[in-house]
């Protein structure tokens, strides 16, 4: 009626939503769709996760769908790893990754590994879920970035979301996927809320596992980061575009397997890297991203060294001036750039 008397109708415009509230969304979404997606863990249920990210599941879902753990990685990862034998879907949430070290055996050697050692006849649907890297204050046990850990080793993917749309288009993709998932949020990202496209807000939104986005375009140099350092890039091609240098800044989305394509045709047109993440460089995923691109067809088509921007190799200090150190700063990708530029 409206368009008949030449009203203009305007579609519905995007929205605020925190990283946090679209994980949930996700999870929301996913419970419904699927009866065989269940979600444990920690403090998700009763109290709504340490984090909120589970807020409202239990009171909407119930006891068999969202659960209560002991404090016992080993032991609840290990019955989640097996619901997914038995073709369930789990969700398994460690309150923080640095705990999963707790549970290392169940991901890697039982939840990666089955699939190929019973030649395809077991596969292990399973979505493995929290903070990872660094938060603030918690000192050297609970501020490690896992990124390369888990993206070194076969038979997992490992998704690294940066904002509220790769967070829900990611899980709700790890969680329909039949393999097993490692997804390393960022505890400091939880509550920054970023705009949602009207397409993101549907349910049936999904990001494909294995391909990058192209943040921002740029024609100088390639910057390639993931989770929260995406930001940084961002600040940072905002200050050297200022001064004439303009940035492309890929965020990578997913770890493993990596869309090195999308890097290999931007350091083509750039003919500069610059990689940047809150790990440490030694065996890190920047150093994957170098190796990958030396070894490739755009090797020929740089024109410095690449560039890695990295957390510092010290366990994390606990004191904030030295933390701030030891985390990768906007200044310290402008200054890589620089460096990758010789200005």
């Amino acid at each position: 009626l409206q368009q008949r008397r030449g009203l203009r109708l305007s579609a519905p415009a995007a929205i605020q939503v925190t990283v946090r509230d679209a994980l949930n969304q996700a999870l929301d979404e996913e419970l419904e769709r699927d009866e065989r997606v269940f979600l444990l863990g920690e403090e998700v249920a009763q109290y709504d996760g340490a984090y909120k990210i589970s807020r409202g599941l239990w009171k909407k879902y119930g006891d068999k769908r969202v659960i209560d753990t002991p404090i016992s990685e080993m032991g609840f990862a290990g019955i989640a790893v097996g619901a997914a034998m038995a073709g369930l879907r789990p969700v398994c949430e460690f309150m923080t990754f640095n705990f999963s070290m707790q549970a290392i055996d169940q991901v890697i050697n039982s939840a990666a590994k089955t699939c190929y050692m019973s030649a395809g006849s077991i596969s292990v649907p399973i979505v493995f879920r929290g903070p990872n890297g660094a938060s603030a204050g918690v000192a050297a046990q609970h501020s490690q970035c896992f990124a390369a850990w888990y993206g070194h080793c076969p038979g997992l993917k490992v998704v690294s979301p940066w904002s509220s749309e790769d967070a829900k288009g990611l899980l709700k993709s790890s969680i329909r996927d039949d393999n097993p998932v490692v997804m390393l949020e960022s505890e400091l990202l939880y509550g920054v809320p970023f705009e949602m496209s009207e397409q993101a807000q549907s349910k049936d939104f999904v990001i494909p596992i294995g391909k990058a986005k192209i943040e921002r375009p740029g024609t100088h140099v390639t910057l390639v980061a993931h989770s929260r350092p995406v930001g940084h890039c961002l600040e940072a091609a905002t200050v050297l575009s200022k001064e004439g240098v303009e940035c492309e800044v890929i965020n990578l989305r997913t770890i493993r397997p990596m869309d090195i394509e999308t890097v290999e045709a931007s350091v083509v047109k750039t003919n500069h890297l610059v990689t940047v993440e809150g790990g440490w460089p030694q065996f890190g995923v920047g150093a994957e991203i170098c190796a990958r691109i030396m070894e490739g067809p755009a090797f020929n088509y740089l024109d410095a060294p690449a560039v890695r921007v990295t957390g510092a190799d010290v366990p994390m200090p606990y004191a904030k001036l030295l933390e701030d150190n030891s985390i990768p700063q906007v200044k310290d990708i402008v200054f890589a750039v620089k460096k990758a530029l010789n200005i």
